[in-house]
């Protein structure tokens, strides 16, 4: 990802619905390094594994942290059935990591040392908009491009309003 500004006023060059998934982990018990680092590393593998991987359909991601407890990726994908396909595929390590998350609970092994959470939205053209100014592409935009703002609108009413040649229009 490039660290570059671009300068002026920029939007995302996403076509058609835009998928987005956060998920990350929150740290119970700091003391507790044998729980939660397995996890925060895993988090770190399936990125690699979807990076080495495009037409799993990762777009793109972002790595944010909301407390020194919790941590989490905002994720862009090309669509829903490309995330459900990565997260139920037995050849991919989320299947794994969940397999071996399951076994601890049903043996009664996890103790709360470590929070798992993912929210999933499935966004319509139209109802979003994106607008960077003098920023590196971040977010949507790294994920699918950049475009100079007027090439969707001034304003967030005619962001809104676009529809891509992907819906058909």
């Amino acid at each position: 990802m490039s660290t570059k500004p671009v300068l002026g006023r920029t939007t995302a060059a996403a076509e058609g619905d835009v998928v987005v998934l956060l998920i990350g982990m929150r740290v119970n018990h700091f003391w507790a390094v044998h729980q939660w680092v397995p996890v925060f590393l895993a988090m770190f593998r399936m990125l690699a594994e979807l990076a080495r991987d495009k037409d799993r359909g990762l777009l793109g991601r972002v790595l944010l942290t909301a407390s020194p407890r919790t941590y989490y990726v905002v994720q862009y994908w090309e669509s829903k059935e490309k995330l459900y396909a990565y997260a139920t595929s037995p050849d991919m390590f989320h299947h794994r990591a969940w397999s071996i998350i399951n076994r601890k609970e049903r043996a009664g092994k996890v103790r709360g040392h470590v929070g798992l959470w993912h929210e999933t939205y499935v966004v319509p053209e139209g109802s979003y908009e994106a607008i960077y100014a003098d920023m590196p592409p971040f977010g949507l935009a790294a994920a699918t491009g950049v475009l100079p703002v007027e090439r969707r609108g001034r304003r967030a009413k005619e962001r809104f309003a676009h529809r891509g040649q992907r819906s058909g229009a």
